[in-house]
C-alpha cells in the first residue's frame, strides 16, 4: 500500500550520505557519553555483548521483506535512528525534564533513579523518541506493503537499536562495578544480573513497548480511506499504549518478585503473543494476496504459469536466490532479488487497484515495475520455475 503524502510533504529527501553523516554524529555524541560512564572496559564488554541479539533482527527483518518490499536502507534507517537519534534524545530530554521537575540533573542511566523518572518521564521520551523513526518513513512515503508489516517492522527495528545502545550502557555500567567491588563470582556479579534480565528474560520489551506504536501506524494507513482525519488518532493510541505498557514495566522491575512474575507473565507475554499472532496472520493474508493478483499477470503473459505460487511461497523464494547465487555468483542474486521485489510491489499496487484505492501515479509505476519484471525475466523467470520444480519432485519423491 502506498503511503499518501500531502503536498506539503513532498520535498525533496535528503541524500543518503547527509542521512548517514547525521546518523553518525548522533552516534558519536552517544558512545562519547557511554565510554564517559562505563570506561574503555564497560564500554568494549558493554559493545559486545549487546551484539548477541543482532542476528535474531536480522533474521526477523528478513521474515518480514518476503511481503514487504522496502530495500535495507530503510531497515538500516530505522534501526540507526533508534541506536543513534533516539537514545540521544533521550539522553537529553530526560535530563532536561528531571531537572526541571525536580531540580536535579540526570543521565540516560542514572545510578538512582526515581518514581518520576522510572515511570512517567523515561516511557514517555523514549516511545516518543523512537516513534520518529515510523514518523520520517511514513511521511516520507516510500515504503509500499501492507501498512501493519510497516510499521511493526520499522518499530521493531528502531526499538531493537534503541535497545542495543542502552544495552551497552547498563552492561558497560554493571562490569564497571564489578570492577570497582573486586566481584569475580558469578552469583554476586551485576553483569551476570544485568545480562540475564535485560538480554536473557525481557530481550523483547523494547520492541513490544514500539510495536504497539508500530501497530498504530500501521492501522492508520489500512483504515485511512475508511476513517477520514479520524485515522490520526490511531499512532496517538497506539503510543499511548507503548507509552503505558513501558511505563507498568519500569514500576514492576521495583516489585517483589512475586509481583513481578505476575506482571511478566499475565501482561508481557500475552501483549507479545498477540502482536505475533497479528504479524504472522498479515503475513499469511499478504501472501495469499500476492499468489491471487499475480496470475492477472499471467494471464497477460509477464509471468509464466506456475510462478505466482512460487514466488508467493517465503521457502521458494529462498530456493530459488540461491539458485541464482550458485548460478551466476551475487549478480545473480541480485538480479533474482529485483525479480521478486518487483513481482511483489506489483502485487501490492494491482491489490490496491483492485480494492479501489487508485494512486494518481498507478500507470507509471506499473510501467516501472512491469520493466524489472522484463529486464530479469529471461534468467530469473527459468531460475524460479526450475527451483519450484525440482521442490515439488524432491517432495512427491518424499511421499513416496
Amino acid at each position: 500500500m502506498r503511503l499518501s503524502l500531502p503536498p506539503l510533504l513532498g520535498a525533496r529527501r535528503p541524500p543518503a550520505l547527509v542521512v548517514c553523516v547525521l546518523l553518525s554524529l548522533c552516534a558519536l555524541l552517544v558512545g562519547a557519553v557511554i565510554h564517559d560512564e562505563t570506561g574503555t572496559g564497560g564500554f568494549l564488554v558493554g559493545l559486545g555483548l549487546a551484539t548477541l541479539p543482532l542476528p535474531f533482527v536480522v533474521l526477523a527483518a528478513r521474515w518480514l521483506r518476503t511481503v514487504a518490499p522496502w530495500g535495507w536502507r530503510s531497515w538500516l534507517f530505522a534501526f540507526g535512528w533508534g541506536a543513534c537519534v533516539a537514545t540521544l534524545i533521550a539522553l537529553t530530554a530526560n535530563g532536561l525534564l528531571v531537572a526541571w521537575l525536580t531540580g536535579e540533573p540526570a543521565r540516560l542511566a542514572p545510578s538512582k533513579p526515581d518514581t518520576l523518572e522510572l515511570t512517567v518521564i523515561a516511557p514517555m521520551v523514549e516511545e516518543t523518541a523512537k516513534a520518529g523513526a515510523l514518523l520520517v518513513l511514513w511521511l516520507r512515503g516510500t515504503p509500499r506493503g501492507n501498512g501493519v508489516l510497516f510499521g511493526l517492522a520499522v518499530a521493531g527495528c528502531a526499538a531493537a537499536g534503541f535497545a542495543f545502545t542502552e544495552n551497552i550502557l547498563y552492561l558497560g555500567n554493571a562490569f564497571a562495578q564489578d570492577e570497582r567491588l573486586g566481584v569475580s563470582g558469578l552469583w554476586n556479579s551485576a553483569t551476570v544480573v544485568t545480562f540475564v534480565v535485560r538480554m536473557l528474560l525481557a530481550p523483547f520489551a523494547h520492541p513490544l513497548f514500539s510495536g504497539l506504536a508500530g501497530l498504530g501506524f500501521g492501522l492508520a494507513v489500512v483504515l485511512g480511506p475508511r476513517l477520514g482525519r479520524w485515522r490520526l488518532a490511531l499512532p496517538l493510541v497506539g503510543l499511548g499504549l507503548a507509552m503505558a505498557l513501558h511505563s507498568l514495566w519500569n514500576a514492576s522491575t521495583s516489585l517483589s518478585f512475586f509481583r513481578f512474575s505476575a506482571v511478566y507473565l499475565l501482561l508481557m507475554i500475552p501483549v507479545l503473543a498477540a502482536l505475533c499472532w497479528v504479524a504472522v496472520t498479515v503475513r499469511r493474508r499478504e501472501l495469499r494476496l500476492l499468489r491471487r493478483t499475480l496470475n492477472h499477470y499471467v494471464a497477460a503473459g509477464w509471468l509464466a504459469p506456475g510462478e505466482p505460487s512460487a514466488l508467493g511461497s517465503p521457502g521458494g523464494r529462498a530456493r530459488a536466490r540461491r539458485a541464482a547465487r550458485r548460478a551466476r555468483g551475487a549478480a545473480g542474486a541480485r538480479a533474482l532479488g529485483d525479480y521478486q521485489r518487483a513481482a511483489t510491489e506489483l502485487a501490492g499496487l494491482r491489490g490496491e487497484a483492485t480494492r479501489g484505492r487508485v494512486p494518481r501515479d498507478f500507470a507509471e509505476r506499473e510501467r516501472a515495475l512491469l520493466h524489472t519484471l522484463w529486464k530479469q525475466r529471461e534468467f530469473a523467470s527459468a531460475t524460479t520455475l526450475a527451483t519450484a520444480r525440482e521442490n515439488a519432485g524432491a517432495r512427491e519423491a518424499h511421499r513416496r
